[in-house]
């Protein structure tokens, strides 16, 4: 017998299982087995992986392993880098513009 660990992120919390199964179980094995499929229906069409490494349905667990299944991004990684990069860009240069001077600075400077 080996234990494994199953993790799934929902959208509000984690759902996360300890189960101990017999040596040489498959992946889809021990999904069918542990109650997530039940408690969130939605994951039957998501991708899934061991230790955050994508992996197929047959592949033979071993001790300790955890699996993961995986959401969709509700975002793609680079186009939100993109746009924290332009914001930083521009917030760079809206310190670098010189701010005019107050009317009572004007008054002083211009002092002849």
């Amino acid at each position: 017998m080996i234990t494994i660990e199953l993790l799934f992120a929902a959208k509000n919390r984690v759902w996360q299982r300890f189960l101990t199964v017999p040596k040489g179980t498959t992946v889809s094995h021990a999904l069918a087995q542990s109650d997530l499929y039940q408690v969130h229906p939605e994951a039957k069409e998501l991708a899934y992986g061991i230790f955050g490494e994508r992996c197929q349905p047959e592949t033979v667990l071993q001790d300790k392993d955890r699996i993961e299944v995986y959401r969709p991004l509700v975002f793609d990684p680079m186009d939100s880098r993109r746009r924290r990069a332009a914001h930083r860009a521009e917030q760079k240069q809206n310190t670098k513009k010189r701010r005019k001077p107050s009317i009572a600075a004007s008054m002083i400077v211009n002092r002849d």
